[in-house]
């Protein structure tokens, strides 16, 4: 069993072929610093490329998923190229996770907000556990959002309830978010690893070859316009980050 090692993310393979990818920085409530969104890239990328791994389970250590940017980490940049380099680093995380070829079982835990939401609505079968809550706080912080969702949530709860879900950045249950078709399933706390696992499981026994061309297709079709929305993301996101507005709400926020 090949295991990989990284600053802010374990990278496990267990039985069957199913590969743990959990964010690792539990102190911060694994809140998004550089090191983790580069981490989380290349950690995807490594298991898409790892011949013995036919599933993957992303799922955050401690008390939460992911509560989005790390806010004391945050620094207001120095230019539109050191912008624009976080903010594709985050895209590319997502690409690993979205557009690669094994199948993804999210194990969402605690908190989602923000990025993290956005990795948690990036995975192919995400799971929420009862207690867990997600929101997108970035409107309210005069930013935007990344992580494709501009094209995965209107493709998942149609658009009226996307610009409810984007611009009011409320918070919803994990309920509500199975409700609406963001959660695939809602299980209890202490039974969501098990039940990822099973499911991760169940995929790993799958043909991979005709798994890998059923996500690719799924996500071609259902979301034509998911390279653009990651683009246009990405220059919206780069002017956030430039106004000092935005610096200011985070320290706040």
């Amino acid at each position: 069993m090949t295991d990989f090692s990284y600053e802010t993310v374990f990278s496990t393979l267990g039985d069957h072929g199913v590969r743990t990818i959990t964010l690792n920085r539990p102190e911060r409530l694994n809140a998004m610093n550089r090191a983790l969104i580069d981490d989380v890239a290349k950690a995807f990328e490594d298991a898409n490329a790892d011949r013995a791994t036919r599933a993957i389970i992303f799922t955050g250590a401690g008390k939460a998923f992911c509560a989005g940017d790390d806010r004391k980490a945050h620094t207001h940049p120095e230019s539109e190229e050191d912008a624009r380099d976080l903010v594709e680093a985050i895209q590319r995380a997502t690409h690993a996770i979205t557009l690669g070829a094994k199948p993804v079982v999210g194990a969402i835990n605690g908190w989602a907000v923000g990025g993290g939401f956005e990795w948690a609505i990036n995975c192919d079968f995400p799971i929420w556990a009862r207690s867990a809550t997600g929101f997108f706080p970035e409107v309210s912080l005069n930013l935007f959002v990344t992580g494709g969702v501009t094209a995965l949530l209107p493709a998942l709860v149609g658009l009226n309830k996307a610009r409810e879900m984007l611009i009011f950045g409320e918070r919803y249950s994990a309920e509500e978010l199975a409700r609406i078709g963001v959660a695939w399933k809602v299980v209890e706390d202490e039974e969501l690893i098990e039940h990822a696992t099973e499911v991760a499981a169940r995929l790993s026994a799958l043909p991979p070859l005709a798994l890998r061309a059923m996500k690719r297709v799924l996500n071609a079709v259902a979301m034509p316009d998911l390279h653009r929305a990651l683009q246009l993301e990405t220059d919206a996101t780069v002017t956030g980050f430039l106004d000092p507005e935005t610096t200011q709400r985070l320290k706040s926020f």
